[in-house]
């Protein structure tokens, strides 16, 4: 195993980032194609992908591991609907023309996965810590008060994300036959 290099890991997040704030843009060039049917294509070509790599990579038994635990299929089946389901609304509210939504849901998400953490997994905060968290509350309330009505897409989108996050978390599956199999 590496040791860690942060300059590294800021590298990685930024263009994970990059990457993900320039989806809108693909998105929008082929609004004409379904939501769905672009998932479709995005699950279909990163499990080819996926397989091909772990083909390579040292994760021998994977499969045969999975398919001998039906609780952990059964968890990433799971895992793979919620990411998908994510997925599709996030490309629809691209494609429709609500962006606001869609990025405010990614705002909220962290506020959700605070809240599972605190209630599900038993994490504490700090002081300083819900000093941040009331203050992102607040941001986020103040976004939505600005959208005058229930905001579904940003609340599916947050709460689709945050399950989906508690699920691989709680999944003892290696990230990528985890998402192979999703």
């Amino acid at each position: 195993m590496q040791a860690a290099n942060p300059r590294r890991g800021y590298i990685l997040g930024l263009s994970a980032y990059t990457i993900w704030g320039l989806f809108p843009l693909y998105f929008k060039a082929i609004a004409a194609v379904p939501a769905i049917e672009i998932i479709i294509h995005r699950a279909l070509w990163s499990a080819l992908f996926g397989l091909i790599v772990l083909m390579f990579w040292k994760h021998p038994g994977w499969w045969r591991d999975l398919r001998n635990n039906p609780q952990r299929l059964a968890v990433l089946a799971l895992s793979g609907t919620l990411i998908a389901a994510n997925w599709i609304v996030y490309v629809w509210a691209v494609n429709n023309g609500r962006m606001l939504e869609a990025s405010l849901g990614y705002y909220i998400n962290p506020l959700v996965n605070v809240l599972l953490g605190m209630l599900l997994l038993g994490e504490r905060l700090r002081r300083l810590q819900w000093v941040a968290v009331v203050l992102a509350a607040t941001g986020v309330a103040q976004q939505v008060w600005h959208v005058g009505s229930l905001p579904w897409i940003s609340l599916a989108l947050a709460l689709t994300f945050a399950f989906y996050g508690l699920i691989r978390k709680k999944a003892p599956v290696a990230a990528l036959p985890g998402l192979v199999v999703e």
